[in-house]
């Protein structure tokens, strides 16, 4: 398999850009071969509310917002044509071979392995970097609704750069959460993995990374 693409949670605020991005990964399974993990978007967000307001345990809110993902990917299935939801990596081999579109509900694999830290630091950007190093793929595909990695929040600050690539190292030294979680340059790290931070609302983008092409994109490197 050559990637696993992680569809995060914030493209559901523009509708028409994720139905277009669904329909264009739909097409690109006819010629690459990867498995789509959703994120947690609104779900987990549902989940950090409830833990601000009751003070959940670290496990509680960890296995519920990996729950937020499974309802995610059920979510995007129902956009994406040529699409089947699957529960292990085996099956999403098959079905990418086969050219259908496997979207992974992740709930399972990381329950039964729990070998992830229970902490906000580690999200869905995390867990798509874990699977991608089980399954060793080639290329981790972050895709956002942001143009990559900033070094400041750029829906907040109007003096946040654009980073077009970064070192997983450099990245780790920053030490808090950009475009990307916390917890992931390290998994970048030992899986020696490189990631790119893509805007799904330009499916074109998102082809690029995949065919090794340039693009707007961060590169992280590990």
């Amino acid at each position: 398999m050559e990637a696993v693409i992680k569809v995060g949670g914030s493209l559901s605020e523009y509708p028409e850009c994720l139905r277009r991005l669904c329909r264009s990964l739909s097409g690109l399974v006819r010629v690459h071969s990867f498995l789509v993990l959703p994120g947690g978007g609104m779900f987990a967000d549902a989940v950090r509310v409830l833990d601000r307001r009751f003070g959940l345990s670290d496990t509680a809110a960890h296995r519920m917002a990996v729950l937020g993902m499974d309802i995610y990917g059920l979510f995007l299935s129902d956009l994406t044509p040529n699409s089947r939801i699957c529960y292990s990596l085996g099956e999403a081999e098959r079905l990418s071979k086969s050219g259908t579109l496997p979207i992974l509900l992740p709930s399972r694999l990381v329950f039964r392995e729990d070998q992830l830290e229970h902490s906000w630091d580690v999200t869905s950007d995390s867990i798509a970097a874990w699977v991608a190093g089980l399954l060793h793929v080639e290329k981790l595909i972050l895709v956002t609704d942001v143009d990559g990695v900033f070094t400041e929040d750029p829906k907040r600050s109007r003096d946040a750069e654009f980073v077009r690539e970064i070192r997983a190292s450099e990245l780790l030294e920053w030490g808090e959460r950009t475009s990307v979680d916390r917890f992931l340059p390290r998994l970048l790290l030992r899986e020696r993995l490189d990631c790119f931070v893509v805007n799904g609302r330009y499916p074109e983008r998102v082809e690029a990374v995949l065919e090794g092409r340039g693009s707007v994109y961060t590169r992280i490197k590990a």
